[in-house]
C-alpha cells in the first residue's frame, strides 16, 4: 500500500454559505473551489492548508449519507481521506486484510479523483476515503 499523503479532511456543515465565512474570514483561509457532486447528494467548498485540504459538505439531500451524518451526530469531522497510488490495487489489499468495504471499486469524487470509501466499523470508527488522481 502507498498511502502519499493525507489528501482532505471532510467536515459536515449544515450550510456552506454559513460555513464559509469562518474558514475565511476567521482562519483566514482561502475557498477555491465549490462543486456539486450530485451521485453523492452533497455540495463541497475545498480550502488548502500546506499539501491537505479541508473539504465542507453539505448535504443536498437529507437522505443522502452526509444529511444522515448530520441528522444522527451533528456537524463536524465526517472523514478523512488519504492520498493512494494504486486505488483499485489497495482496496483489495485492505479488504484481503479484513476490512469492510462500503466501494468494491473506485468512483468519481470532487476535483476529478477517483474515490472509495472504507467503513467505519473496520476502521475504528473513523469513516476513511482513499483517493487517487487519475492525471497521476
Amino acid at each position: 500500500m502507498n498511502l502519499t499523503h493525507i489528501e482532505h479532511l471532510g467536515i459536515a456543515v449544515k450550510s456552506l454559505e454559513t460555513a464559509i465565512p469562518y474558514y475565511e474570514n476567521v482562519l483566514g483561509l482561502t475557498c477555491y473551489a465549490v462543486e456539486e457532486v450530485a451521485e453523492q447528494k452533497v455540495k463541497t467548498a475545498f480550502f488548502k492548508v500546506g499539501q491537505t485540504k479541508i473539504e465542507l459538505l453539505e448535504s443536498t439531500d437529507p437522505e443522502g449519507p452526509v444529511g444522515k451524518f448530520i441528522e444522527k451526530k451533528g456537524e463536524g469531522v465526517h472523514h478523512i481521506a488519504f492520498a493512494v497510488e494504486g486505488l483499485q490495487e489497495t482496496l483489495d489489499l485492505v479488504a484481503e486484510r479484513g476490512v469492510t468495504l462500503i466501494d468494491k471499486a473506485p468512483r468519481k469524487g470532487a476535483e476529478g479523483l477517483n474515490i472509495a470509501f472504507l467503513h467505519p466499523k473496520s476502521t475504528f470508527g473513523v469513516l476513511t476515503e482513499l483517493c487517487e488522481d487519475p492525471t497521476k
